[in-house]
């Protein structure tokens, strides 16, 4: 049985900033690795970057800007809840968040394609 506190919206929005976070620090090895690949050569990140074309590497770079826009709009809901006085309005600044996240992805993803 699901604990009642975990049934609020808040909670979710905390839990989301939780895993967007673990997933961002997951994708980082990934991330040093391409890196790695510059400093191997020119050939090498060349053949990194055509692979990158594809429709699938495509939506995950896309889910990859969702986490990072979750991420920041969730720690600025963090940032509200710690500096203003605590009001109803908490449940729209995380949906506010949760829908700016999907905006900025959105974007993305329209610019990617």
């Amino acid at each position: 049985m699901i604990a009642a506190h975990r049934k609020q919206p808040l909670w979710f929005a905390f839990a989301l900033h939780r895993v967007s976070g673990l997933l961002l620090a997951l994708f980082l090895p990934a991330h040093f690795y391409v890196l790695g690949l510059a400093l191997k050569g020119e050939a090498a990140l060349d053949g990194f970057v055509a692979w990158t074309d594809n429709p699938m590497v495509k939506l995950a770079e896309t889910m990859l800007v969702f986490l990072l826009a979750v991420h920041m709009f969730g720690g600025l809901r963090v940032m509200a809840l710690e500096m203003l006085p605590w009001s109803a309005r908490q449940k729209t600044f995380a949906a506010a968040a949760a829908a700016g996240a999907f905006g900025v992805a959105c974007c993305f993803l329209l610019g990617a394609l």
